[in-house]
Parts: C-alpha cells; structure tokens; sequence
C-alpha cells in the first residue's frame, strides 16, 4: 500500500474554526502561533484542521473573507514550521455528523448539495496554490448506510468540480457510519492517483468512549480499564451503547483487548487500498480522558503498533480539550510517552 508522505503522524486542531461558539474570540485565542510550533517540536508532520461552513458562510451562502483568512493563517503557519495540513469540511449547510446541530436535508436537497460544491471550488480557487502541503477533506462523518449512493454520487462530482481548478490536489474521502473503517470497500473507486480513502477509528467504543455524557445510552459513572477481556468489553457495549453489538468475532471471549484485535480491522482495509491503488489514512482516533492516563496510553501502544504494521497515516484527536486533549492536564504523566506514539 502506498504511504501518504507527509501526512503519516498528526493531530487535529478541533474545536478551534468548528464544534464552536464561531465567535472571533473563540477563533482569535483557541489556537495561536505558539501552538503549530509546539505540534512540530512535538516532531509530528501535520495537522488536520476542521472547519464548520459557518466560519466562511453566511446563512444564505455569502462568502465572509474573514473567515477564509484563518484557514490562510494556518495554512501560513504549517508551512513557517514545517507541517502538512487536511482542511477538513466538518459541518456543510444542511448536514452534520452530530444530530444535535440540527442540521437537516443536504442528502435530500440539490440546492445544498450544489452549495457544497461552490463552497469546495472557493476552497480550491483560495487555498490550491498550497497544494505542496495542502489536501482537501470533503466532508466528516457521513453518518446513516441509506446515504451511501447518495455520498458517492455528490463526493464524486464535488471531486470533479474541484478538479477543474485543482487538478492535482490529495483529496481525502471516506465513508458512511462516521467514516466507519467497515465502509470502505462501499466507496467509488477512485478517480485518479490523488485521491485518499479516510476512515475513523475509536474502537472499542466502551474504552474510548467511557462515561461519555453525549451517548445516550452511557452510564456517566461508567469505567472500564484496557486491559478488560473481549468478554468484559462485549457486555459493557451492549449495557451501555448498543444492546444488539455483535462483539469481536474471531477473538477469543477470554481474551485481553490486544493489538491483533487492530491488526485484524486494518489489514482488510490496506490491501483494499493496495488493490484500489490509493492510500489509507486515519483522520480521526483517540481515548476520552476520563479513561484516565494509564488506560489511555495502553490503548495508543495498542493502536500504534498497528498503524505502524500497515503503514497507515493518522491524525490524533484532538490537541486541546474537546475531551481528548493530548495537551489538557490529564495527560501530563503520558504525553511524552503518547506523543511518541501518534
């Protein structure tokens, strides 16, 4: 499987230009300066920026110049210190990964799909001279399976679209269930030698996830520790996420979580993307901190390993707070440790 140079071990910037208050404070002091030089000391190779459409739209589609000049300060920024950078599209008008947003309609309305597309050919005109550091990251998250042939359909025109203006530019794409790793085989092929297929992995979803007040299910009292068999996991998920999780077939039930349990799920994928001719790459991956620092550093040993096996480039979420802050307090006895991991 070809490796994405550039783009092998990285971290989001969340919560700054997305999953905000899109106020200019919030944009102005979330991440400074100082912050894209403590990722490269950090000795990662870039960062994933997530942008809500809000932070360059206004609510009839009207372009905000203010805006797009904090994607060209981090833009700026990554290329002062060396980084790659992913201009992720978290939210566009009338979707969103999280249902709470209330955002509705883009799969059922051509009219915010051809938004969409106008949206990413003013990305392209602004930002694709950068191309040398700079990809482009369509959409987060697709979440429900009836929105497949739909998303293949607007993804692959959107990719046109971009490419009459960018006709080069690493354009990153992944599938339904919030980039679910399972999804990939479901995306087109892609359309040139540029395209990445993206995929997100939070799993098991009980140790990552633990006492994660927006589940609705969750026990906010819930702990589980790393070390839990299959066994254990299986029934915490379906106490506390989903009641029909079918567990971990071919690990043994008495087994301890391991990292043949990520091998297994990654060695599919890669020789899909060997096959396809095309790169893999995690853009999303983490342990929420009340998993507690021990638990969560066994879980990046685990992780890690196996995206080193395959050769798989990521990017950790997230930096600051969100609940997954590798530079937030909870971390301060396993970041460096974590940090050579990511």
């Amino acid at each position: 499987m070809k490796k994405w140079n550039g783009f092998e071990h990285g971290i989001n910037f969340g919560g700054w230009l997305s999953q905000c208050d899109h106020t200019k404070e919030r944009y102005d002091t979330f991440i400074v300066e100082k912050d894209f030089e403590t990722v490269a000391k950090w000795g990662l190779d870039h960062v994933r920026i997530p942008v809500d459409y809000e932070l360059v739209e206004d609510e009839s589609g009207n372009y905000q110049d203010e805006g797009f000049s904090y994607i060209q300060f981090a833009i700026d920024e990554c290329r002062k210190n060396g980084l790659h950078m992913i201009l992720d599209l978290h939210r566009t008008f009338g979707y969103s990964f999280d249902e709470h947003h209330v955002e509705k309609g883009f799969f059922e309305n051509e009219a915010y799909q051809e938004r969409f597309y106008r949206l990413w050919e003013e990305f392209a005109k602004r930002f694709s001279s950068n191309e040398d550091i700079l990809a482009f990251e369509l959409l987060n998250e697709v979440t429900k399976s009836e929105y497949r042939d739909t998303w293949n359909r607007v993804s692959d025109t959107c990719i046109k679209r971009i490419r009459s203006i960018a006709p080069t530019i690493k354009i990153v794409v992944g599938g339904y269930h919030y980039n679910n790793i399972e999804s990939l085989p479901y995306l087109n092929l892609p359309q040139d030698e540029n395209i990445i297929y993206n995929f997100h992995f939070y799993e098991p979803i009980i140790l990552t996830h633990q006492g994660a007040s927006w589940m609705d299910r969750m026990d906010r009292s819930f702990r589980i520790n790393a070390d839990a068999t299959y066994e254990e996991l299986t029934k915490a998920t379906r106490d506390n996420v989903d009641e029909d999780f079918e567990g971990f077939p071919g690990m043994d039930p008495a087994a301890r979580l391991s990292a043949e349990f990520f091998e297994r799920k990654f060695e599919k994928a890669a020789r899909l993307a060997e096959e396809r001719g095309t790169s893999l790459y995690c853009g999303e991956y983490g342990s929420i901190d009340l998993s507690g620092g021990e638990n969560t550093l066994k879980w990046y040993r685990l992780i890690s390993s196996a995206f080193e096996k395959y050769g798989i480039g990521r990017a950790a979420w997230t930096y600051r707070q969100m609940d997954f802050g590798i530079n937030d307090p909870y971390m301060d006895g396993i970041r460096d440790e974590v940090i050579k991991l990511l």
